[in-house]
């Protein structure tokens, strides 16, 4: 590389954003991602192995996917080539594989193939991929911010090793953050400025472990410092950056996973768990009338007869949230979570009609037992439907021993919790009391003997 070269890539460098620049060249300077990367685990034996054929990194922004793609082509020393998915097409994904198929055949290096959010391909482009992985022309190294178990074509999963990165830590992005500062070739250390403790966790805290995003707004805020200012404060890091924006994907795994989590703190009594979790929904956006009906279902599902009016009280939500709407249905939102999560819990009518409805599509079909079928009808007397019939209500306490099924099956099981303690005395009583009845008509009498 010439003179002229050299100057040219050192003013395209000093162009690029903080991020850009401080992006980890080895291993060693890489931050995060433990879990995969440390010492022992499999992206790191993969790599020292030199065994590497396709990998899926799937995770939200700033975590370090293409850094982590970059620093594998150097490690393994092969040729790196880097595509997006949201703009490329076929013709320059097959140029890519064309020129590695034709390096493999002359012996030169492999190709590491990056695709930046890969999920913006369509099957098709997904296809073409899937021959030079499998025959390892190219060591695809993926990227996606989309859940790649719903995103990509089962193939090209089935082919990939699938690695979930974390958001940083804020001790992670604090680091990155006085590295930044200190790094004279890369970062901004010929400003000579340092960061308040305060500023520096503000930082580190705001940007969600979005590593970008942070480095973003230290390089404002040490770059609008007013002239003799050799320190970035609290106020100037406020100052450097937008409001605080929720990473929330309505159709994809936060939709699914924060809702999940809101049932489940309900589920576990914890309504500090569960308002939280409501705040985080409705903050990034979410549909309110959604909350609401994941509400009603929770009212039964988790609570049902242990605390009836739990029904009454989610479905009073609802309504309340479909005439009221945004930002005061937040507060009827947050009555019903609450009440949910503090009500006794019984999943009993829950597991009875999913254990009748196993019965149901998996056993043979119970013949309603003829004292029980319509007779009001002409012609139902003479099928001899409805005799024996026993009206409850002409019993002096309401109730009759009468077979209403057939077989001896029992599908609801009242926990000893809540209203539904009640009930389970009273249906223990029924049980006996049917029993009994049974078994006095099952006995012989003296006349049969």
């Amino acid at each position: 590389m010439g003179l002229f070269d050299r100057l040219e890539a050192r003013q395209r460098d000093a162009a690029k954003p903080l991020a850009a620049r401080m992006r980890p060249r080895s291993i060693d300077e890489y931050v995060g991602q433990q879990h995969i990367l440390g010492p022992g685990k499999l992206l790191r034996r993969l790599l020292d192995a030199d065994r590497l054929q396709s990998v899926v990194f799937y995770g939200p922004p700033g975590t370090g996917k293409t850094s982590l793609a970059e620093i594998i082509a150097r490690h393994t020393r092969r040729t790196f080539r880097a595509l997006n998915a949201a703009a490329a097409g076929v013709k320059e994904l097959r140029e890519i594989l064309d020129a590695a198929r034709e390096a493999v055949s002359v012996g030169g290096p492999r190709t590491v193939l990056f695709i930046d959010e890969l999920h913006h391909f369509n099957k098709q482009q997904q296809n073409v991929l899937l021959p030079d992985v499998e025959n390892g022309i190219v060591a695809l190294v993926a990227a996606t911010t989309a859940n790649p178990f719903f995103a990509l074509i089962a193939p090209l999963v089935s082919r990939s090793q699938i690695f979930e990165l974390q958001p940083l830590s804020v001790e992670d992005v604090e680091g990155l953050n006085r590295r930044a500062l200190a790094d004279v070739e890369r970062g901004l250390g010929d400003l000579q400025l340092t960061i308040d403790d305060d500023a520096c966790r503000f930082l580190a805290t705001i940007c969600d472990g979005d590593a970008r995003r942070s480095l973003g707004a230290l390089e404002i805020a040490a770059l609008s410092l007013p002239p003799g200012t050799t320190a970035i404060d609290l106020a100037a890091a406020e100052e450097s950056i937008q409001k605080k924006s929720i990473r929330y994907d309505a159709d994809g795994d936060d939709h699914y996973d924060a809702a999940s989590a809101l049932i489940k703190s309900i589920r576990g009594s914890d309504p500090d768990a569960a308002i939280y979790w409501l705040a985080r929904m409705l903050e990034a956006g979410e549909d309110p009338r959604f909350v609401a009906r994941r509400l009603v279902i929770s009212a039964s599902e988790d609570i049902g007869n242990a605390d009836p009016h739990g029904l009454v009280l989610a479905n009073s939500a609802a309504q309340a949230t479909e005439f009221i709407g945004m930002p005061e249905c937040r507060i009827i939102l947050a009555q019903a979570t609450t009440y949910l999560a503090l009500a006794p819990k019984s999943n009993a009518s829950y597991l009875a009609i999913d254990a009748a409805l196993d019965d149901v599509r998996h056993q043979r079909i119970l013949p309603v037992p003829n004292h029980l079928r319509d007779r009001h009808y002409q012609g139902a007397k003479r099928l001899g439907h409805g005799e024996g019939y026993q009206y409850a209500h002409d019993a002096p306490d309401g109730w009759v021993a009468q077979d209403y099924l057939g077989v001896d099956k029992a599908y609801y099981e009242p926990k000893d919790r809540g209203f539904e303690s009640r009930l389970k005395e009273r249906l223990d009583q029924f049980r006996q009391r049917r029993a009994a009845a049974n078994a006095a008509a099952e006995s012989p009498t003296p006349e049969s003997t």
